[in-house]
Parts: C-alpha cells; sequence; structure tokens
C-alpha cells in the first residue's frame, strides 16, 4: 500500500466536505435480508456473517450452480461504516452474478479503513476452499474489482497495488494533490473513473488523477452530469448502476457486448450525449 499517511489525510479531508452534505438515508441493521431486486438474472439480498463482522455481503440469493461469482470490494463515500449506505447499486451488481462486499455493517455507524477492502477480498478467497462454506467452490477468486466512492476511492487507491486486482473503479474521487507525478505508479490492473461532471467536487481532482495514470495502463473515463451523488440511490443505481455492471461484465467476465460500450470512437457511452468520456489503451 502506497503513501498510506497521505491517502488518509486526504480521506479525512474529504471526510469533511461529503459527510454533512451526503443526505442518502441509512438502512436499519438486520442480519439478513430476503430479496431486494435488482435488474439482473438474480435476485439479490445483502446479509452478514461473524466471519467477517464488519462489512456486508451483497449476494444472490440462491447461489447459482453453474457460474462461479467474481468478487467486488466496495468502499463507501464518506468511508463511512455504514455497508447499506449504497445498498441499490450493490445490489444491481450482486444480481448479475457477483459477491460484493462493502465496508461496515448495515445501518452501521463509524469510519472504515482500507484495510476493510483487503479484509474483504481475503474473507471470499478463503471462502471459496473452506469446508462447509456456503460458497465453497462457488466463487470466481481469479476476478476481482475493488472500488469506492468518494473518500472510498481514496481507500481504493491504497489497496490497487494488490496483485489479486484485476480492475479498479474510482467513482466520484480522486486524489487531492497533484504534486507528485508518480503517486499513482502502483496502479496496474485496468481502471475506471466515473464522476458527476463539472459540479462534482471530485471533477477536477479525477482529471488531474488520468492525467497521471501510469504509461501504458487501460483506462476509461465517464463523467455524468448528476453531481457528486451520482445516481446510487435510484431504483437499481439508476445509470450508474448500469454502466458499473457492463465495466465489471467486461473486465471479469470477457463480455464482448459489455467491451463495446468502452472501446472505440463509437464505443456505447461515447456515443450517448449525455456521457463525456475519454479512453487510453483498451483494446
Amino acid at each position: 500500500m502506497r503513501s498510506s499517511h497521505s491517502l488518509r489525510r486526504a480521506s479525512a479531508i474529504l471526510l469533511g466536505l461529503v459527510v454533512a452534505a451526503f443526505a442518502l438515508p441509512a438502512t436499519v441493521s438486520a442480519d439478513t435480508i430476503e430479496a431486494t431486486g435488482g435488474s439482473g438474472p438474480y435476485d439479490a439480498e445483502y446479509t452478514t456473517t461473524w466471519r467477517l463482522r464488519d462489512h456486508t455481503i451483497y449476494r444472490p440469493v440462491e447461489l447459482p450452480e453453474n457460474e462461479r461469482l467474481p468478487i467486488v470490494a466496495w468502499g463507501n463515500g464518506a468511508c463511512r461504516a455504514d455497508g447499506t449506505w449504497f445498498e441499490n447499486i450493490l445490489t444491481e451488481f450482486a444480481s448479475h452474478g457477483y459477491l460484493v462486499i462493502a465496508n461496515g455493517r448495515p445501518g452501521g455507524t463509524g469510519q472504515t479503513d482500507a484495510e476493510m477492502l483487503t479484509e474483504a477480498v481475503d474473507w471470499a478467497v478463503r471462502e471459496d476452499s473452506r469446508l462447509f462454506s456456503p460458497y465453497r467452490g462457488r466463487l470466481d477468486t481469479d476476478n476481482i474489482a475493488v472500488m469506492g466512492q468518494s473518500c472510498g476511492g481514496l481507500e481504493t487507491y491504497e489497496v490497487a497495488d494488490d496483485p489479486r486486482v484485476d480492475t479498479t473503479v474510482i467513482w466520484n474521487s480522486g486524489m487531492f494533490s497533484d504534486a507528485d507525478p508518480n503517486r499513482l505508479d502502483h496502479l496496474h490492473a485496468p481502471i475506471a473513473y466515473f464522476t458527476g461532471g463539472p459540479s462534482d467536487i471530485a471533477y477536477e481532482n479525477a482529471l488531474n488523477d488520468w492525467d497521471d495514470l501510469p504509461s501504458g495502463l487501460p483506462a476509461f473515463m465517464g463523467h455524468l452530469d448528476v453531481g457528486h451523488f451520482g445516481t446510487f440511490a435510484e431504483p437499481d443505481g439508476g445509470e450508474y448502476g448500469r454502466v458499473g455492471t457492463a465495466w465489471l461484465d467486461w473486465r471479469l467476465k470477457g463480455d464482448t457486448q459489455a467491451r463495446e460500450q468502452f472501446v472505440g470512437d463509437d464505443c456505447g457511452l461515447c456515443a450517448d450525449p449525455d456521457w463525456d468520456t475519454d479512453q487510453k489503451n483498451l483494446s
């Protein structure tokens, strides 16, 4: 994990800017919630486990027999330890055949840290091989994403050097300082940035980071004019849910149709007047 002190300091600053403004409703804590929906082929739910006490797990209600679930670790905006703060979009991802693990318990309080993302990945990898685990042989431990919104995006940066990570996704986030052009040299996996456009307080930060990505790193940038809080709270995560699922389907499942949303001058999002896009080294 690189530049841990500076990233933690940046996270604290971003928390101060965001925590008072972020008005998404909290969800009442519970150990297991019945099917909460999503637009994908699987009804999805969230649950908890004593084996990973400080997280919330989103999953298909019935784990598929013929499809292993790629793993997605999620960091919340404001580094808030509420695993259901982004329930709509995370349920949407799970309904498309992903195991999504959010920092924080359902309806939780307090603060998270980047190590919790690594803990989530470690737990999922163990569960795939643990005797009597409900996830035994059901997880695709060779396809792992880390992602987060705002302060959670900064947490994501901290763990993105993990060699197990196959893609990194930064939502409405970016580092506060671009004084060090080598600050992102630890990134190794294809990365996507999704911002809320010029009215997003993290917009300029994301642009600065984009300019300093390692040479040759596959990258996509998409701006949707929805501000810092995006479409996370809309049913199924709104447009963010659709686009985030497509990115995961491409990068973690090799879906060629999903790839068409991001690659080439005539890519799906490139041709969409609601999106402003850029791309590097994608093929």
